[in-house]
């Protein structure tokens, strides 16, 4: 230290005497720095401080819109003191004059009275821009309080001994008093404008809070000791804070991504420019970098934590320089002891600044990672809404949902792990130069053995890349097959076809398993090769040094010193594996994501307006097709020309597949538009073929955002036909509809869409079919109110896709499809004069409908329209050239084909010219009457409602809750402690040894280290002669390092296999528990399904099992790690220095009290974290069902906003998490910081008793203490919120399962049911325990090979007995009987597989045709390609290129549903049992197919028992016997003539309402 006595620098000739003397300020019992240093540094700098940063200030405080803040008694304190500290300057810079004082009394008086009025001007501007605590003016108050204490020392010392001017020392003291009240007064937050509605609204505390509060989190307190106190529930959580709001991050994240794609875009064009191509713009989707784009959001951001972050790394550097001025310290008895209680202060002080900046840089990068993950999972969910129909076959529902849940989360962490990785290789070299001054060129040889390390860890690196990106490809795969079984299950369990794709799963999850456990054994292997690095760099640099020259002495000083440089080296070294893990996942997951956000999205110019076009629809030389990679000639719709007129009503018919649903996709812009013009004029609103809801209630779902219009509202109810439902549902029109309308029939579904259409008030109105589900007469009410040319739509351009032909004499317009192109349009009269196709296809239909017995009004409608025309006379001629004759036989007034007659033998199926409406081309059909009783015919599904005088039951079947309006209950959250049957559960599915082993590994490894330190105090301490380097027990240098090395290989070892063990024991663990969840998911009743969303049991399947391949052992690992490490340090610790003990004590009691608030309080929140995540995904997956109805709504950006504020609701959980971590990690930090003070303390008291090795040894372990502390608080804390995923895991394993799939004892034979008897006694079921009986007390008997029909009105019964015969839902009493035997005595799979269905709605899965038809590989191709020319599909799959193997896209959507139909009846075929049920299957089809598929079931079927649910009459007039159901009851069972017979019957009014009587 120099000793500036001769006045030559310029503070001293500026102060007339010396700025620093080292006799008095250092070398003395009495330290005194000086009065010319206390009066100009030590004051000049806060003040400096103070100017330099104000601008800055004042700068960010005018961008703020915050209201200003009110006057408060905090504030006129801090103005009153302030202007006190003032006065004191002022009267202390005229005592200047009168005293004759140094030129710097002058300077430095004016510098304060300036720096005084700035803050006072600053506390002020403030308040008026809303500030409410200001961290540069605090700050500016502590540096003035520490720097004024040299000086207060002064003036107290002046004081007592009368030296100096009392009045100057009076006028320093008074601004001293000032600045540490004013210190302490901006300590506190002023209140803000409406503070008492902080609480009330939960308005996130961090901006209300003030700064003292913000850098210690003690703004945090409440909530966390809430957690202790009770458990947390989402209602407690903070809002989040407003920049991270997903609107703003959305906006922000668009902002960004339209200027790179821009740059793309012109660097793109630039190329092509380079190449002769001209500058044109690019075509198609174009990629752009997402890394870019998160850098331009989040640029500034980062940048600060990056300083943050740096500042707090390389202040751990003073700790080593610390600790070797301590070291040294003790080493001498003469240096003053006041010394070594400012080394440890110093250090508490540097060590509490670290843990500030490192707790701020944490907080503030997490807080990035969370805009980064909102960003991200706004921009898929609005990615997912604009994608194209091609895009849409490559990305799968479950593939989505990975990248919003996994993906999404892996690009989060980048913000703090990106920090860390960049920042590991600087500290490393930051230590070697700090070790190449203590070890000179010997810290290379630890450079060179880091050096070979590299190549090694690139190689690894490589691999394991590779193998990340094999396990996203097989969780997609998996995930995929997931969803499909989860939105299928109900298929799944009436086909027992749960074990085909239970195997399926396995064998993807087998694939991933083989994955993950290849990366445990490299995992293992890095984390062995880093755990070595530091030892070996330590060992090469000790060895290099001793051994190069025998004058190299290892002191203690030099030895503890590098090694806690070493440690420092060793927490970005032993990071390193994982950080390089994290970025490869990142890297893989960055890709997955540019890939999606790149996928071509729908032209958003395929559907204009234009003002010049009069009519409301315009299509000219439209060319369309359905976009499929990899297919060269992909399905089109061609030549499509068509004008619709403002008003118009025009119908749409044509067969299966002909192109239908394409042509209203072509209006919508769904499908890819390859030539022409499509105008469409006006508001447009949809009604999709499958109805399409949300899980809201029945009227959110009709008026669908807009303001509710009661008198508009109820018209539409009426017109609807939906009064009736209303009136039968427990909560009326606030009914919550579940999943999928789950709660709901098909007939219900439809008329809520068509309400939600004709509620939009749109333009135009585009209907796919929407009468098909429902019966006859309703369908008449809806076409006459609704949408018929009296209807409330009369006035809209109406395009309707129908197989009612008897409708189309009231259209506008006709317009007639087949294989892709319009064959035909026109009028009624047109078509008709034309001769053409369409006046086959009537006659055909005529016949038909006299075969099936069909309303008589709506035949004789037709038939009177034909005969008001001179070709329609013509056209009846035909008809009745074609049938022998027409009788009129009677039920209902309808006219029928003579029974006799031979219209209906199979020979005649075929003809070689006919109606060109037929499946294909080269296949003509005729007429087909009914043959005998054994017609199963059925066309269209729905649900028998009488529009006159309707009074039925509460819907048993549809509605099982009471409480009607809550159908999906709230997810239960866990609270208190994780029990420890979770850690036993967990700890079984790993195995005994797996669980237990590399504890007591990781406990002996520890050991080995502590050992090697000690080892290393015992050398250091009893080194002799500087020339020899030998022990006094003559241990050479050779036997010291060989030592030392074999404990450092024996950890490393240790380590290396405990890891092995652990990660095998986990990925066990995962794959048990993933088989045994599986296998207990598909075991699960229906009613599970119905009452809990597909995105919370997905939860399970993907996110919470992702925790247990990826997150749970490395958590486990490295707690297991820390807690030997801890341990170890405070047992060498005590041991060192025993004093210790007495303040480690009291510390370790704070400590757990700590530990255990926090842990209360995190658990709670990762469990609500979990349960807010399910929602997400829940509306995403509806979203992507629904995407073509939000857009022909374009109802885009009101799913954006709810998506939003979803992903808001998710992460309130994760950002009050985050708060309670960094409350904790300050806490815990401090802690540690407080044992290193106390070991330097106690060493420091403790000179001359004890060694110079054993003090190193003591604070090199104390050093580390306060790392080790807060990361085993963390990992622990981490482990046990997410070990609540395996007990939101377990918590399904122990759901109440169905009955066992197969019973051995009562395993039927393979040939049952020989004949197909039905014997119902007395039988009694309800849906769930706690509901009303949907069957009460049937009793029938079905005869072997009877055709029953079963109809009923809404809520009868007749689907319940339907699943009451497959066990869908289990007796409550009485018995159900076939052949003789108790079917609650067999197993679910022996039932289910012996009896065929044919549902409702035709459910496929992705995979192959073949898959579908036969999961279990049981059939040879031969009979299914027979199967599938008995259901007509055979022509369409020969003309697929791969035939039986072509590919089924998820939910079937690359096939129409009438296809999709076809092939559920070919499963029917294939299966072949005694028994057919028939749900309304034939819906969707035209009226030809339908005739054919009538055929088959009536010729394939002839000798098995078919029972029929209809919802139309005619559909079951020629069954042998039909079962009249009423309030779960059966009112009538007889044949069809007895029971019309008798006008009391209930039948009879049916049929009477029907227009059959």
């Amino acid at each position: 230290m120099a000793t500036f006595n001769n006045l030559t620098d310029p503070l001293s000739k500026f102060c007339g005497h010396p700025f620093w003397n080292v006799s008095t300020a250092w070398d003395t019992y009495d330290p005194d720095l000086g009065l010319c240093l206390e009066r100009t540094v030590l004051v000049w700098g806060p003040c400096l401080f103070l100017w330099v940063c104000a601008p800055a200030y004042i700068m960010k405080q005018r961008q703020t819109s915050e209201p200003a803040i009110p006057s408060s008694p905090l504030l006129y304190f801090k103005v009153v003191f302030s202007l006190l500290a003032a006065a004191a300057a002022v009267a202390e810079l005229s005592l200047v004059e009168i005293l004759s004082a140094s030129s710097y009394d002058f300077v430095t008086p004016l510098t304060l009275i300036l720096s005084y009025c700035l803050q006072v001007f600053l506390v002020l501007f403030g308040r008026r821009c809303g500030e409410r605590s200001n961290g540069l003016i605090w700050l500016f108050w502590l540096t003035m309080v520490l720097c004024g204490v040299p000086q207060l020392k002064s003036s107290l010392s002046s004081t007592v001994y009368n030296d100096g001017p009392l009045e100057m020392t009076i006028a320093f003291l008074v601004q001293y008093i000032a600045a540490v009240l004013l210190l302490s007064l901006n300590s506190f937050a002023d209140n803000p404008p409406n503070s008492h509605l902080l609480n009330k609204n939960k308005v996130y505390p961090f901006n209300y809070s003030s700064f003292l509060s913000q850098i210690t989190f003690h703004w945090a307190n409440g909530l966390v000791w809430l957690g202790w106190k009770r458990s947390l529930t989402h209602d407690d959580l903070w809002n989040i804070p407003a920049e991270c709001a997903t609107n703003l991050l959305d906006t922000s994240w668009r902002t960004s991504w339209s200027k790179e794609l821009s740059i793309v875009r012109s660097k793109i064009s630039s190329s092509k420019s380079e190449q002769g191509g001209g500058e044109r713009e690019p075509s198609g989707p174009v990629r752009v970098s997402v890394t870019r784009v998160i850098i331009r959001s989040f640029f500034w951001s980062y940048i600060i934590t990056a300083v943050l972050h740096v500042t707090s790394e390389l202040l751990l550097f003073f700790t080593p320089r610390l600790l070797s001025l301590l070291i040294s310290f003790t080493m001498s008895e003469s240096e003053p002891v006041w010394h070594g209680y400012f080394y440890s202060i110093l250090m508490l002080l540097v060590s509490l600044l670290t843990t500030v900046l490192r707790t701020i840089f944490a907080y503030k990068a997490w807080l990035i990672g969370i805009k980064i993950r909102s960003s991200l999972m706004s921009a898929v969910y609005s990615k997912a809404l604009t994608l194209s129909s091609s895009a849409r076959q490559n990305s799968t529902v479950g593939e989505i949902v990975n990248l919003m849940a996994v993906d999404s989360q892996r690009m989060s962490d980048f913000p703090l792990f990106s920090n860390l990785l960049w920042s590991g290789p600087l500290i490393i070299l930051v230590a070697l130069y700090e070790l190449w001054q203590i070890l000179g060129p010997s810290v290379l040889a630890g450079l060179v053995v880091l050096i070979l390390l590299v190549p090694i860890n690139s190689v690894i690196a490589n691999k394991i890349k590779m193998l990340q990106g094999s396990h996203m490809k097989f969780k997609d795969k998996r995930i995929k097959l997931l969803n499909e079984i989860i939105s299928g299950i109900k298929v799944l369990k009436l086909y027992a076809w749960e074990d085909s794709f239970n195997s399926q799963v396995e064998g993807v999850r087998r694939d991933e398993i083989t994955v993950l456990r290849k990366s445990a054994f490299l995992h293992s292997f890095v984390t062995f090769i880093w755990l070595t690095t530091p030892y070996l760099v330590s060992l090469a640099s000790f060895a290099t040094y001793l051994l190069v020259s025998e004058n190299n002495v290892l002191d203690a000083q030099m030895a503890f010193v590098s090694i806690a440089l070493f440690n420092l080296m060793r927490f970005p070294i032993t990071q390193l594996p994982q950080l390089i893990a994290s970025g490869i996942q990142a890297k893989v997951s960055l890709s997955r994501m540019e890939k999606f956000l790149a996928s071509s999205d729908i032209d958003p110019h395929a559907v204009s307006t234009s003002n010049k076009e009069n009519e409301a629809i315009v299509v000219r030389g439209g060319q369309f097709s359905w976009g499929t990679e990899g297919r060269t000639d992909p399905w089109r719709l061609r030549d499509v020309d068509l004008e619709i007129g403002q008003g118009q009503l025009v119908a749409v018919v044509g067969p299966v597949g002909a192109g239908k649903s394409s042509l209203l996709s072509s209006l919508l812009g769904e499908i890819n538009k390859e030539a022409g013009q499509v105008v469409v004029n006006g508001k447009v609103a949809y009604v999709s073929q499958q109805a399409w809801l949300q899980n809201a209630t029945l009227k959110d779902n009709i008026t669908w955002g807009q303001p509710l219009d009661e008198r508009h509202y109820q018209k539409i109810i009426e017109a609807c036909a939906l009064q009736q439902d209303l009136d039968m549902l427990p909560a009326g029109d606030m009914t919550e509809i579940g999943e999928k309308g789950i709660n709901l029939s098909g007939g219900q579904k439809q008329r809520i869409s068509l309400a939600r259409a004709a509620y939009n008030d749109a333009d135009v109105i585009l209907l796919d079919d929407p009468l098909s589900a429902v019966d006859s007469h309703v369908g008449r009410h809806i076409f006459d109110s609704l949408i018929g040319p009296n209807g409330m739509m009369k006035k809209k351009t109406r395009v309707l896709v129908t197989h009612a032909v008897w409708l189309l004499p009231q259209v506008d317009f006709l317009v007639v499809i087949r294989d892709g192109q319009i064959v035909e349009k026109g009028t009624w009269t047109q078509l008709l004069e034309g001769e053409g196709d369409f006046a086959h296809f009537l006659i055909q239909h005529i016949t038909r409908e006299n075969d099936d017995e069909e309303d008589g009004n709506e035949l004789d409608q037709l038939c009177e329209q034909l005969e008001n025309t001179r070709h329609g006379q013509v056209l009846m001629k035909q008809l009745s050239h074609q049938s022998n004759s027409f009788e009129s036989g009677r039920i209902g007034g309808v006219r029928k084909c003579n029974r006799d007659s031979s219209c209906g033998s199979d020979q005649q199926l075929r003809e070689s010219s006919g109606d060109v409406l037929s499946v294909t081309s080269n296949q003509r059909q005729q007429s087909i009457s009914s043959s005998g009783v054994g017609s199963v015919h059925k066309r269209q599904r729905g649900e028998s409602i009488s529009m006159k005088d309707l009074k039925a039951s509460k819907d048993n079947n549809v509605n099982e809750g009471k409480a009607g309006e809550i159908l999906i209950q709230e997810e239960a959250v866990e609270t208190g402690k994780v029990k420890w049957k979770v850690y036993s559960f967990y700890a079984l599915a790993m195995g005994l040894l797996p669980a237990i082993v590399p504890a007591l590994l990781y406990s002996v490894a520890q050991v080995f280290q502590a050992g090697s330190n000690v080892w290393l105090s015992y050398w250091t301490s009893n080194t002799t002669a500087p020339s020899t380097n030998t022990t006094q027990q003559d241990f050479n240098r050779v036997e010291f390092l060989a030592v030392y090395g074999a404990f450092g290989i024996g950890q490393s070892v240790l380590f290396y296999f405990g890891s092995v063990m652990l990660w095998i024991g986990c990925m066990r663990a995962g794959k048990d528990i993933h088989q045994r969840l599986l296998k207990r998911v598909l075991h699960l009743p229906m009613s599970f399904f119905d009452t809990n969303p597909s995105g919370r049991i997905m939860n399970r399947l993907s996110k919470d099992i992702d925790v247990l391949d990826s997150v749970l052992p490395l958590l486990i690992s490295n707690s297991l790690i820390l807690l030997a490490q801890v341990v170890a340090t405070l047992i060498v610790i005590v041991v060192s220095t025993p004093l210790v003990a007495i303040v480690i004590g009291p510390i370790m009691v704070l400590y757990y009290f700590i530990l255990i608030v926090y842990i209360s309080t995190t658990r709670q929140l990762k469990r609500i974290e979990s349960v807010t995540k399910s929602p997400v995904f829940s509306h995403f997956g509806e979203s992507v069902q629904g995407v073509s109805t939000i857009r022909a709504f374009k109802k885009e950006k009101d799913f954006i906003r709810t998506s939003h504020m979803k992903i808001d609701y998710s992460v309130q959980a994760f950002v009050t998490n985050l708060a309670c971590n960094r409350w904790l990690g300050v806490r815990l930090e401090v802690i540690g910081n407080l044992i290193t003070f106390a070991a330097a303390v106690f060493a420091v008291a403790g000179r001359g008793s004890v060694s110079s090795g054993i003090v190193g040894l003591s604070i090199t372990y104390a050093l580390n203490v306060t790392v080790i502390l807060n990361f085993l608080v963390r990992m622990s804390s981490e482990i046990e919120a997410n070990i609540v995923s395996v007990e939101r895991i377990k918590e399904y394993i122990e759901e109440k399962l169905e009955s066992p799939w197969n019973v051995k004892e009562h395993s039927p034979s393979k040939s049952w049911p020989e004949n197909g008897s039905l014997t119902f006694n007395n039988y009694q079921t309800r849906y769930r325990p706690g509901l009303e009986l949907v069957l009460k007390g049937i009793s029938c008997t079905i005869n072997p090979g009877e055709k029953v029909g079963i109809v009923g009105r809404t809520g009868a019964g007749k689907s319940s007995l339907t699943l009451a015969l497959f066990r869908i839902i289990e007796a409550d009493g009485g018995t159900i009987e076939i052949d003789g035997i108790n079917i609650s005595k067999l197993g679910l799979h022996d039932l289910r597989s012996c009896l065929s269905i044919i549902p409702q709605d035709p459910v496929l899965f992705s995979g192959t045709l073949r898959t579908n038809l036969d999961p279990f590989d049981i059939y040879d191709d031969a009979t299914i390609w027979h199967a599938l020319e008995l259901a007509h599909l055979s022509c369409y799959v020969r003309a697929q290129p791969l035939g039986l193997q072509s590919n089924v896209d998820e939910g079937g959507s690359n096939l129409s549903v009438g296809q999709q139909q076809l092939v559920s009846l070919a499963r029917a075929l294939l299966r072949k049992s005694r028994i057919l049920v028939l749900d309304e299957a034939t819906a969707a089809i035209d009226l030809e197919t339908d005739d054919l598929i009538q055929a088959t079931i009536r010729s394939k079927f002839a000798d098995c028992t078919v029972l029929t649910i209809a919802h139309r009459l005619n559909t079951i007039m020629d069954c042998d016997r039909v079962m009249v159901m009423d309030k779960g009851n059966i009112a009538e069972f007889n044949t069809p003539a007895t029971l019309v017979a008798k006008k009391d019957s209930i039948f009879y009014g049916m049929a009477k309402d029907a227009g059959l009587v």
